[in-house]
């Protein structure tokens, strides 16, 4: 299944989404344009490696960043260019409801907030893990959380893939959403990308989820009756 857009309206301009989508891409031309070797120096520099976050020691201490700011700066790295699309195309997809009832520094702070629990919980499961981690992922995570939590019944327009078949069609949120969230909970049940090096950080997605839920009850009352 993969979101294409949604037909849940919005009454603003989606001022932080944009600009999230904007930093994030910029952020990958530059790593792309430092070659082979300086784009992987760059991810080690500023992707977040969890061993250094627990054990407060420098594993490349030639290219050194705080451990604790590369929570926030890992944020806007990724593995490439599929990588980057996929969760910019989340972002655009969800964010900008989110961002609608929350404002926009509302939704920038629960952006962040998102992150940085998805990689608490990332780093709790695997505090050894010497590989960096980099993506939007668990950030755009808690958006997708509190989306489904919020517009449940609102129409995502998705594409599906069955071997050569291919078909569009609308889908309730709470299906595509919740169908994700399952997924990523059992592949990380089942110790697929339990760390970086997998490829995949699943329980980065399930913090950020999780916190989006969460979260999205605290600010219940921020979201307008609509016709969802």
């Amino acid at each position: 299944m993969f979101p294409l857009k949604d037909d849940n309206p919005t009454q603003h301009p989606p001022i932080v989404t944009v600009a999230l989508i904007v930093a994030n891409v910029l952020v990958q031309l530059y790593q792309l344009s430092l070659g082979p070797e300086g784009a992987q120096a760059f991810v080690f520099r500023f992707g977040l490696i969890p061993y250094e976050l627990v054990h407060g020691i420098e594993t490349t201490p030639q290219i050194a960043f705080p451990a604790t700011a590369s929570v926030f700066t890992s944020m806007f790295l990724h593995a490439g260019l599929m990588h980057l699309g996929g969760n910019m195309l989340y972002l655009w997809i969800f964010g900008n409801n989110i961002e609608d009832h929350l404002g926009h520094i509302g939704f920038l702070v629960f952006y962040l907030l998102s992150g940085v629990f998805a990689v608490f919980l990332f780093v709790l499961t695997g505090p050894d893990t010497q590989v960096p981690l980099v993506g939007a992922s668990g950030a755009v995570s808690g958006v997708l959380g509190a989306y489904m939590l919020h517009f449940p019944k609102a129409r995502v327009l998705t594409l599906f893939f069955f071997g050569w078949f291919i078909r569009m069609a609308w889908i309730p949120a709470i299906v595509v959403l919740g169908l994700w969230f399952v997924m990523q909970l059992l592949f990380a049940l089942s110790g697929i990308g339990a760390s970086a090096s997998g490829g995949v950080a699943y329980m980065a997605h399930v913090g950020g989820f999780v916190f989006g839920l969460g979260a999205g009850l605290l600010f219940r009352s921020r979201f307008r009756r609509s016709r969802w």
